[in-house]
């Protein structure tokens, strides 16, 4: 089983926590403030330009780093935008991807091409998506293919600032802001004092973990559907993942924070052995002993497997349910810009 080890965990305490680390890297935490403050400051004087898009551009992302629950929102906002009737798009970076340039993702994308998250969406949601360092040119490259489009979603972006934004959704979990302090001091990547557009808050917790007001979602665990089902698009089953208890079985879990999962598996009564793997692990290779018989994975991670490379294993995909407070959908909706007639 892996574990943060070294200055690996002592960072991530010290980002909680605070302590002598922390204090220690300020001086550093200082420096990555002003040159932050600089930048914003460079593109809110107009030394430096904000580009102009045609449609509207919704930033989901969150001040912290590690996962906090970007990828779920942005799920859940595509279905919230589709279902009133708004035709959306979704630009990202894709992390992890090898494509150079700016990349359509379809159906025969790679993870390995253009990064999990975005393969992951444009499965689940069925919604263009583009890839590319420049969000910009990766949102004109989506418009350029879907003229239609009338709205955009950036997965993650907050810092970019040459992309223009309506609205930005800021995501937390139950980590809040740390211990309150910039990288590399603490875990935020940037001062809350920057970001000038409007602004909604989103909860990934069961309480706030911020003083900053907002709306909660309550996260659960769908149920599990085979690798190969889920690949051909078929939806997991509450009573799969119920068959599952008292039989041994691993967890494998390449996120950024896999014991959110682990614990999520352990509530429903599955007695299991965990496997927590890098943030987006390649499955490059199988990460599970030879002789492992039924492994739970994520769909962030299902993305990686197909099907006829996992052998004799029984591999379980298992969904998450991601439902913020009707008071979200009705405050999102009410501050984006009016459709055109």
């Amino acid at each position: 089983m892996r574990k943060p080890g070294g200055l690996e965990a002592a960072l991530q305490s010290a980002w909680l926590h605070g302590g002598l680390l922390a204090q220690a890297l300020r001086p550093l935490g200082a420096l990555f403030g002003l040159i932050s403050q600089l930048r914003a400051a460079l593109y809110r004087l107009g030394w430096c330009k904000t580009a102009t898009l045609p449609v509207p551009v919704i930033v989901v992302g969150n001040w912290i780093v590690g996962g906090a629950g970007k990828t779920p929102t942005t799920l859940h906002l595509l279905q919230l935008l589709q279902a009133q009737g708004y035709r959306v798009g979704v630009i990202s970076r894709g992390y992890g991807g090898s494509a150079e340039g700016c990349s359509l993702v379809s159906r025969a994308s790679t993870a390995a091409e253009v990064g999990d998250e975005p393969l992951l969406i444009h499965l689940r949601s069925g919604a263009p998506v583009a890839v590319g360092r420049n969000r910009v040119a990766a949102a004109e490259a989506l418009l350029s293919a879907y003229p239609q489009t009338e709205l955009l979603i950036s997965d993650d972006g907050l810092q970019h600032w040459r992309l223009p934004r309506a609205l930005s959704v800021l995501v937390f979990d139950e980590r809040g802001m740390g211990n309150g302090r910039l990288l590399p001091a603490g875990p935020l990547r940037q001062n809350r004092r920057l970001s000038a557009e409007p602004q909604l808050v989103l909860y990934n917790a069961p309480v706030a973990s911020t003083p900053l007001p907002g709306h909660l979602a309550d996260r659960r665990l769908a149920g599990a559907v085979t690798l190969a089902d889920w690949w051909a698009g078929r939806p997991a089953q509450a009573e799969a993942l119920a068959a599952l208890r008292g039989k041994p079985v691993l967890a494998a879990a390449g996120l950024a924070q896999p014991e959110r999962f682990f614990s999520m598996l352990r509530e429903q009564g599955l007695a299991i052995q965990t496997l927590p793997l890098p943030d987006h692990h390649d499955y490059a290779d199988m990460p599970w002993p030879a002789n492992t018989a039924t492994v739970l994975i994520t769909e962030k991670d299902a993305v990686k497997l197909r099907p006829e490379r996992i052998g004799h294993v029984l591999v379980w995909v298992v969904t998450l349910d991601f439902l913020p407070e009707e008071s979200f959908g009705l405050a999102l909706l009410a501050q984006l810009p009016s459709r055109p007639a």
